[in-house]
Order: structure tokens, then C-alpha cells, then sequence
């Protein structure tokens, strides 16, 4: 999988109709309608705004007013046929007074997404690990500090004789990571499971 480096833009204007498409990391939904919310108060007189992206196994897309399945569904074809992850893809149509048909609607919106990524630049995204943590109360100051330390995000901790947390990080950083976190109190320490993310 690859995800993209920085934003990039394109714009086509097809029967009078223009057709302007971002493409942009995005690390998660509420990323994502961030932007959104952003882009519509960028645009506020275009006629749609269409989307779709795809983060960290969630996904989501909107035809926003045109008929069923004529774009959010294309922008969203273009991102799966290329292997983007953590991607928006948005195009903002100015309607020009031809229709193009449901055929002509879902080339435009994929094509202009598509002109968008022929302009980005991608990089390969690392494999990611998940590892379930179980500690004594007494260490989850240190195993935070940890955590933060080398910006690897967790789940909300789950308290019970001990605390437990699920932390996700990129495979090549696993052994470095588990070695410190043993250090932390040898022997006290427990990993439950590692699993691929």
C-alpha cells in the first residue's frame, strides 16, 4: 500500500462544467471531514461537492446531490485501482447548464481525480504492528511516558488487577520498542499478543 506525500490539485472543465479535485493524506474520518467542512467553506457557491476517502479501514464517500453512484463511487474506484491508503479525494463540480448523463458524471469525477494523483507524489507506507500491553498500576506513568516519547498511539487504557493498552507502531520499530518496555520493570512487565494491524 502507499499513501500520499502532500496535497495535490487538478481541474477540468468538461460540456462548461469545471471540475476541480484535491487529492491529500488524511490520517482518519474526522480528519478528513475537517477538510470537508473546509473545502465547503472555500466553495460555497459550487453545486456539489463529491468525495470519498479511505483511512486506517475506514471509508466513506458522498455523491452529494448528483445521481446514485455516479461519483463518490468513481473517486473512490480511482483510489482502490492505485492502492492509496490514509488518501481524501474531493472534487467540487461548478455546473455549466449541459448534463452529461450518469456515464459522463462518473468519468469526470474519476478522471479529474485521477488528473489530481498523475500530479502527487507517493510514498510506501510501513507495515504496522499491534501489541496488547499488560502492566502494574505502578508503571503506567513510565509505559505512557514511553509511549509519547516515541509517538505511538494507544487505546483508551482498560483498568482491572492491572492496566492493559493496545499500542500501534510500525514493524521495523517492534524489537526496540519491547525491549524498552521490558526495561521498564524486568519480569513485571507482560506482553499478551502481537498482532499485524
Amino acid at each position: 500500500m502507499q499513501t500520499l506525500k502532500g496535497p495535490a490539485f487538478a481541474e477540468l472543465e468538461i460540456k462548461k462544467s469545471r471540475f476541480l479535485a484535491w487529492v491529500e493524506p488524511t490520517a482518519d474520518r474526522k480528519t478528513a471531514q475537517a477538510r470537508l467542512e473546509q473545502l465547503r467553506a472555500d466553495y460555497p457557491d459550487a453545486r456539489h461537492l463529491c468525495f470519498a476517502f479511505y483511512a486506517n479501514g475506514d471509508s466513506g464517500m458522498s455523491d452529494d446531490g448528483e445521481p446514485s453512484g455516479t461519483a463518490g463511487k468513481p473517486i473512490f474506484n480511482v483510489l482502490q485501482h492505485k492502492h492509496l491508503e490514509n488518501v481524501l479525494a474531493v472534487v467540487v463540480r461548478y455546473f455549466g447548464g449541459v448534463k452529461l448523463g450518469a456515464g459522463g458524471l462518473a468519468r469526470a469525477y474519476g478522471g479529474a481525480v485521477a488528473k489530481a494523483l498523475e500530479r502527487a507524489e507517493y510514498e510506501t507506507l510501513e507495515a504496522q504492528i499491534q501489541l496488547q500491553l499488560q502492566f502494574p498500576f505502578a508503571l503506567e506513568s513510565q509505559v505512557r511516558r514511553l509511549l509519547d516519547e516515541a509517538s505511538h498511539p494507544f487505546t483508551d487504557p482498560l483498568y482491572t488487577d492491572h492496566v492493559s493498552l493496545t499500542v500501534q507502531l510500525p514493524l521495523s520499530q517492534q524489537d526496540d520498542f519491547v525491549a524498552a518496555f521490558h526495561g521498564l520493570a524486568p519480569g513485571d512487565a507482560s506482553l499478551i499478543s502481537i498482532e499485524l494491524a
